[in-house]
């Protein structure tokens, strides 16, 4: 895919997965993680037309920029090989196409980088676009932490999506590999994440930003080289 502008709405961010989705082979690695993050995005599209959110202009905008950050890393990627994308990305592009590794290991591993990394930076770019504060007990911050649940309510469908690895023929290869990574959380990474925010912001632009998050990109790669370990390693 070549390189594309950034998108502005909802329906430009899933028209854009749908886009990936349709150009990779199922056994690629980044599938996994497009697909989940895919339905996760048409999940929260429908919340928003629920008006389910406080501060609806928030996380709509939050969602856009933060997919954008994604689709940044996945062009790198594919422009320069993994070593091009950000450093917590690199292990998910390095790994895609290892057959050893579970679908759902590709999957948490896109989450980690996506969540632990760019979340944080999307978060602090949206709040002083919007001219809001990175700050616990806001409007914004309780849209932020409800998404926890919309998060849950997806749990089970995604649970069967990897048992049955959309062709229904993949659990019996990797059996119970998800309660063997079951320690990764999307909602403790998510709260972190505003933590991380916080100090994002109070740290202003310049040399200890880009400091904290060049040591913070080389942690989070790190994770995810870890969640990436071959099922049989996983399994010793």
């Amino acid at each position: 895919m070549s390189s594309l502008p950034p998108p502005k709405t909802i329906d430009d961010v899933i028209a854009r997965m749908r886009a990936i989705d349709a150009e990779l082979a199922t056994k690629d690695g980044v599938a996994w993680f497009n697909k989940l993050y895919l339905r996760v995005t048409e999940r929260v599209k429908e919340w928003h037309e629920k008006g389910a959110f406080q501060s609806p202009g928030f996380l709509e905008r939050l969602d856009v920029v933060f997919a954008g950050l994604y689709f940044q890393a996945y062009e790198a990627a594919e422009a320069g090989g993994a070593e091009a994308a950000p450093k917590a990305w690199v292990p998910l592009f390095a790994r895609r196409e290892e057959s050893a590794i579970a679908p759902i290991q590709f999957a948490l591993a896109g989450m980690n980088a996506h969540i632990n990394y760019d979340l944080p930076v999307g978060l602090v770019d949206v709040c002083a676009e919007l001219g809001l504060e990175v700050e616990s007990g806001t409007p914004h911050h309780a849209d932020f932490e409800q998404v926890n649940q919309l998060l849950e309510e997806v749990e089970e469908e995604v649970k069967q999506w990897f048992a049955t690895g959309f062709v229904g023929k993949l659990d019996h290869t990797f059996g119970r590999v998800d309660d063997v990574i079951a320690m990764w959380s999307v909602a403790r990474a998510r709260d972190q994440s505003w933590t991380n925010a916080e100090i994002l912001s109070a740290l202003g632009d310049g040399f200890l930003r880009d400091q904290f998050l060049l040591a913070h990109g080389r942690l989070v790669g790190a994770y995810g080289r870890g969640l990436l370990l071959p099922i049989g390693e996983l399994l010793e």
